[in-house]
């Protein structure tokens, strides 16, 4: 096999999975960065000799896509294209000892704790110092925020905890200093995230402090938005809303996984809430937070789910009407409580059942976007593409939410910029605007 250990190593960091995992691959960087290691971030040049695949193992099809890159670095390895090939994230951290018998090409298998490992490997030491600087692999204007590592819930479904342990806090402090930084460097927008935020302080603290946490972030000078995700709604902290309701620049958005309804599902999913408790907890944030854009996510096809609970989910859906969702079909997960219960539903049926909730939120949403049409809106530009320039309302998430396209021809528009619109059109998930 051909090397090309003669040249200087460059070392280029794949990243799969969620945007945990990307907060992960964003502090790996900084860390070989401070070593004067070269080093980038999903690099299109193909120049790197050194690749490292942080990987996801949540579901099946995560687990899949994670095995196929693994694979097609092994055939560069073996094409003398690359020199050394280390893996790490969630799927390596839960099926490490398989994976070195199935994929011995592979050089080195590291866990989702194993920063300092993984660093003596590529020839770097692991720095504390640099606690809360990294250097974003998002656009500049915008970077994710991780409160916590780890979750304590037993949802039934979720492998989760066996991948990154017990729920960790970060203190408000370091938090507050990580978003300093980030501001220092043009970020505008702050996604908070984690496993579950909503636990955030309950180990560090004895107490729920995320409600804190939020006030301290909205006075950082030069963030201009903060976004809420994964808030678990079970023992929801209700502090929570005051604060986005009374600061400007939180968001009026918040990211609600409720996974399902009927007390049935909620119960064989150890969601450790009821139907009255969820749609109790809902109808009084919608009603002290006016406008607020409500994402939530529902997992249909688990163990036990009738054709009854999911039509109730149905008409659930159709009754709250939802500003954004998303659904996942039930992946059968070992090591997980529901892995004992027998996966009897048939793949085609739960993606039946994703197919059709997904339609009935497509004409929700159609609606919902109709009703902007007209509108003046504040939207930030993420990106230029094709014939438009492409940002979003305080609305929406990157990645996972609606967009809203400028026609390029019109405006000259910066990315990073905020710019007032009216929209004039709109479609199931994207709004069409001029810059006013």
């Amino acid at each position: 096999m051909r090397t090309r250990s003669y040249k200087q190593n460059k070392i280029d960091i794949v990243t799969l999975g969620c945007s945990k995992n990307i907060v992960d691959s964003e502090v790996l960087l900084s860390q070989l960065k401070a070593n004067q290691l070269e080093a980038t971030h999903q690099s299109e040049n193909n120049d790197a000799n050194i690749i490292v695949v942080n990987t996801c193992g949540f579901i099946e099809n995560a687990k899949q896509e994670s095995i196929d890159t693994i694979l097609h670095y092994i055939d560069e390895k073996e094409a003398g294209n690359i020199d050394k090939l280390f893996v790490t994230g969630c799927l390596s951290h839960r099926y490490k000892d398989e994976l070195k018998t199935e994929m011995p090409e592979v050089d080195a298998f590291f866990g989702t704790m194993e920063l300092p490992s993984l660093l003596q490997r590529l020839g770097a030491d692991y720095k504390k110092d640099l606690l809360g600087e990294r250097q974003t692999t998002t656009p500049f204007h915008y970077a994710y925020l991780k409160i916590s590592e780890g979750c304590n819930r037993p949802c039934s479904f979720c492998a989760i905890p066996l991948m990154r342990g017990k729920h960790v806090s970060r203190s408000i402090e370091s938090l507050v200093k990580e978003a300093e930084h980030l501001a220092s460097k043009g970020v505008r927008e702050l996604m908070l995230i984690a496993q579950d935020t909503t636990y955030y302080g309950l180990d560090l603290y004895e107490k729920r402090r995320l409600a804190d946490l939020m006030n301290a972030l909205a006075d950082v000078n030069g963030i201009d938005w903060i976004r809420l995700h994964y808030a678990y709604p079970s023992q929801f902290p209700e502090d929570v809303i005051p604060v986005i309701a009374n600061h400007p620049n939180i968001c009026n958005y918040l990211d609600m996984p409720l996974q399902h309804i009927t007390d049935n599902m909620l119960k064989t999913m150890r969601r450790g809430i009821s139907r009255r408790r969820t749609e109790e907890l809902v109808s009084k944030i919608k009603d002290e937070i006016p406008g607020l854009a409500l994402r939530t996510t529902m997992l249909v096809g688990h163990p036990g789910e009738t054709e009854k609970d999911f039509l109730e989910l149905c008409d659930f859906i159709q009754e709250f009407r939802f500003d954004r969702l998303g659904v996942f079909t039930y992946s059968h997960e070992d090591g997980t409580h529901a892995y004992s219960l027998e996966d009897s539903i048939p793949q085609e049926e739960k993606e039946r059942r994703a197919d059709h909730l997904m339609g009935i939120q497509q004409e929700i949403s159609l609606e919902l976007n109709q009703q902007r049409v007209g509108k003046e809106m504040k939207v930030l530009i993420d990106r230029w593409e094709d014939d438009y320039f492409v940002g979003r309302t305080e609305f929406d998430s990157p990645e996972v939410d609606n967009e809203v396209l400028i026609a390029a021809k019109d405006d000259y528009l910066r990315i990073g910029d905020f710019v007032n619109v009216k929209i004039t059109s709109a479609g199931d998930f994207d709004l069409y605007a001029e810059r006013i």
